[in-house]
């Protein structure tokens, strides 16, 4: 994954410059479909323990970062260092191969896969003028609303977790931002009323169906599944989508959703092989929209 300058975004960096200088091989991001915390120890976080790795390096020159003129914009360390295992204690996680798919618990880590995000946005459109300030705000935006969602600020979330996937190289300690290499998103969410599955397209009340047994309405939706390309067919993405399973069971739901470009196939076989069905109730042959909704039973 190259990481240009217009990687780094508008923040603070207290008295520390850098620059990011490229690697030779130019590689983009597949999509599959679509906190400040300080590093204490892991069983000050949230989640409980499980035990469920890419080829990229950069290095480092000077560059002055300028200032985000946003409200009290967070501080981040471009040269900060992965977490070890021990800080990483108590975080719900999955080992695989060279890599570890775990829980984002810090703002770097949320800044990552913002970026990796953005670089999927835009993956198609490489070509398009101006796309590296278009990928920045993107990764800005997504940055800000990732936190919002994890911290628990957006209406229509009862819970969210970033989960992000890490090189797991026990000879070399990287940087946050060169050790992530795919992410996530995993939210537990409450049927409106009325509603059999997310989006359903009925007309619905406002008011949550909250009137009825605890979890009988909430089901767990992943989104924003991207891995980068030169980390593909790896099992990545695969093995993020089962953490999700771990997270969404712990959580006590019966139900994990997720949609899926109806012209991805990569991504529904994909989703497939993890165990996924597709909702035929929520096809629609008048709607516009161009996804397919897929469950699976926990």
């Amino acid at each position: 994954m190259e990481l240009k300058r217009n990687f780094l975004p508008q923040f603070n960096v207290p008295d520390t410059q850098f620059t990011w200088l490229p690697s030779t091989k130019r590689d983009s991001l597949l999509v599959v479909g679509m906190f400040t915390r300080e590093p204490f120890p892991a069983q000050f976080y949230r989640l409980k323990n499980l035990e469920v790795h890419c080829n990229n390096e950069q290095s480092i020159q000077h560059l002055a970062l300028s200032n985000n003129k946003g409200p009290n914009p967070p501080e981040l360390s471009f040269d900060r260092l992965q977490l070890t295992d021990q800080e990483c204690i108590g975080l719900q996680r999955r080992n695989f191969g060279r890599f570890v798919a775990r829980e984002a618990i810090l703002d770097e880590e949320y800044w990552t896969a913002a970026w990796l995000r953005a670089e999927a946005h835009w993956e198609s459109l490489s070509y398009t003028r101006h796309v590296e300030s278009y990928k920045r705000k993107y990764a800005e935006e997504e940055f800000n609303a990732l936190k919002r969602r994890c911290f628990g600020q957006e209406r229509n979330s009862l819970n969210c977790f970033c989960i992000v996937a890490i090189k797991d190289d026990k000879k070399v300690r990287r940087t946050v931002l060169n050790s992530i290499v795919g992410t996530l998103d995993i939210s537990i969410k409450q049927f409106m009323q009325g509603e059999t599955h997310p989006g359903e397209i009925k007309k619905l009340s406002a008011v949550l169906a909250s009137q009825d047994p605890f979890g009988t309405h909430k089901y767990a939706y992943i989104a924003n599944v991207c891995v980068a390309k030169f980390a593909r067919r790896q099992g990545i993405a695969t093995n993020m989508l089962y953490l999700a399973t771990d997270v969404s069971t712990i959580a006590g739901m019966k139900q994990l959703f997720v949609h899926v470009n109806a012209d991805n196939k990569p991504a529904q076989d994909l989703y497939k092989k993890a165990g996924f069905q597709a909702v035929e109730e929520a096809a629609s042959p008048t709607s516009k929209d161009q996804r397919i909704l897929m469950s699976m039973e926990l």
